[in-house]
């Protein structure tokens, strides 16, 4: 078989692994991998798929970024797109397609699968939101910058006498803000899942001081919605319509707010693309490796529309309509620990 594989989407440590893994696995099963460049730009311009073989990807487990390169690019968006990403991918006569992403990426690989393309998907977004799995590549390696860059702004804020907003992604789930800031000691977590007011933050501010804390930690997840706290305007969108959550500024805005309304100095800490850049944590790179050897055998299976998911620690395999169906939110058990733990004080 001729498989075509590519990385869509936002970056994500661990998406070398995932393609070493489907390298080595397909070919192991007399299969040949071609590398497409750039998502599925790569399908709709004049480059070439090149060869990948088991040399050229036996070194690349712990390489941060995608080899392949990656982009946020919708052919869907168009006739003239839609009618050309099919040609591309029957011209260069791949017998099925392995898809590296999120729900944006694996939402057009359900609508290649609906075409006709074989497609085999793989779940990968540091925002941990797909249905269907309880992780995906680069989770843990966000969540481990998070909890890092808290261990250390601990130190700083104690010495100034602080409150430190720190700003983690998360387009719309809090799964990087909790579980980063559980990790990290956070004082106080504000996640997309848990409604929070202004007046409830800067009540939580003032008694956590009164009661002796010189240091105050707080991660705040980039999409949060505070009642009584308006965030800055965002006027671009993405290729597949999403708002630039960047261009709130919501760690800036509550670092303001916070300092303002309580005399407490704020400082903050957009944390950005630091949370999806070097190298993937060793339980990413084994959680990658466990996926691409999945999505080989699925192609290899004849399989189509599916992808390999985790539950409860075993591998198993969903739909790719069910996975993109809606975005996954934070369980009841870690909302629980995020209030018991670093939620706003009655």
């Amino acid at each position: 078989m001729r498989i075509g594989v590519l990385t869509g989407g936002g970056d994500a440590p661990g998406l070398n692994a995932a393609i070493r893994a489907v390298v080595l696995r397909a070919n192991a099963l007399g299969h040949e991998v071609l590398g497409i460049t750039d998502g599925y730009a790569g399908l709709l311009g004049e480059q070439q798929p090149r060869l990948l073989t088991p040399r050229e990807v036996g070194h690349i487990l712990g390489d941060g970024g995608t080899m392949l390169g990656t982009s946020r690019t919708d052919p869907r968006k168009d006739e003239t797109s839609r009618r050309a990403v099919l040609a591309s991918i029957r011209r260069s006569g791949f017998d099925a397609l392995v898809t590296i992403g999120g729900n944006d990426t694996l939402s057009v690989a359900q609508w290649l699968h609906e075409q006709g393309i074989r497609v085999v998907g793989v779940p990968k977004t540091v925002d941990n939101d797909l249905s269907e799995t309880e992780f995906c590549i680069g989770f843990d390696t966000a969540i481990t910058v998070v909890a890092d860059a808290l261990d250390r702004l601990r130190t700083t804020a104690s010495a100034h006498h602080r409150v430190v907003v720190v700003e983690a992604m998360g387009r719309d789930t809090g799964w990087v803000a909790a579980f980063g800031g559980l990790a990290g000691g956070a004082d106080l977590i504000l996640v997309p899942e848990i409604p929070v007011t202004s007046e409830d933050i800067v009540r939580t501010m003032k008694r956590r001081r009164a009661s002796g804390d010189p240091d105050i930690l707080v991660v705040v997840s980039e999409a949060v919605q505070i009642e009584g706290l308006e965030a800055l305007t965002a006027l671009d969108h993405d290729a597949f319509g999403h708002v630039r959550l960047d261009q709130r500024a919501i760690g800036t805005v509550l670092a303001r707010l916070i300092e303002q309304r309580t005399g407490i100095e704020a400082r903050q800490v957009v944390l950005g693309h630091l949370q999806r850049g070097g190298s993937p944590t060793a339980i990413d790179r084994l959680r990658a490796t466990r996926f691409g050897n999945a999505a080989a055998d699925l192609v290899e299976a004849g399989r189509s529309g599916v992808l390999p998911v985790q539950r409860s620690g075993h591998i198993e395999t969903a739909t790719m309509a069910d996975a993109v169906r809606e975005v996954r939110r934070l369980s009841d058990e870690y909302l629980e620990l995020v209030r018991r733990f670093a939620g706003v004080l009655a």
